[in-house]
């Protein structure tokens, strides 16, 4: 896994070893990122089940102004603030070691933040279980224009969406996995 773009391109990253994690592959991230590319410039940026950092160290090497990490495994932690150091982002990086909610809880009262990107666990229902707190929260995390990415198991439900405030405004979809696009509706 490396950096695709910007000014830690090429940069190799390291990954947890183990399958506690499910590093996005760098053909799925340069796509991603593709997309994103004219959003990114002085963006705040929210990559919450960040596994080893890979996505929102890509999201400050190609131009955001900051990035939180949350991610509560403990080596995972210790590998995106390695990822962070090498690829000299850390001064732009706040970095949560803690579940998700709880990282949620303690950004509450901050300004939105323009991307949300996360890759939960597939198959625990975490990306509504979040989706539905950002949805109660609104002010403490989006406006009308921030995007929420989820990348998730292709095939993966998101009928719900509308009902808690979202609208899918588009699919990216892979072999085994998609990123959903949404906004507020």
């Amino acid at each position: 896994m490396r950096v695709i773009a910007g000014k830690a391109r090429r940069l190799p990253l390291k990954t947890v070893e183990g399958l506690d994690t499910r590093p996005t592959t760098d053909r799925i991230k340069e796509t991603l990122f593709n997309i994103l590319q004219n959003d990114l410039p002085g963006i705040r940026f929210l990559d919450l089940f960040s596994g080893s950092g890979g996505i929102g160290i890509e999201a400050l090497s190609r131009g955001a102004s900051q990035a939180y990490f949350v991610e509560r495994n403990r080596a995972a932690v210790s590998c995106i603030r390695e990822n962070l150091a090498f690829t000299h982002l850390e001064q732009q990086a706040v970095v949560f070691s803690c579940d998700v909610l709880a990282a949620l809880r303690r950004l509450e009262g901050e300004k939105p933040f323009q991307i949300i990107f996360m890759d939960p666990p597939y198959g625990k229902g975490l990306e509504q279980e979040v989706l539905e707190y950002l949805s109660a929260h609104r002010p403490s995390f989006l406006n009308a224009d921030t995007i929420l990415i989820i990348e998730a198991k292709l095939g993966t439900d998101f009928s719900y969406a509308e009902e808690i405030g979202f609208s899918v405004m588009r699919r990216k979809e892979y072999k085994t996995n998609m990123h959903v696009f949404l906004q507020l509706a």
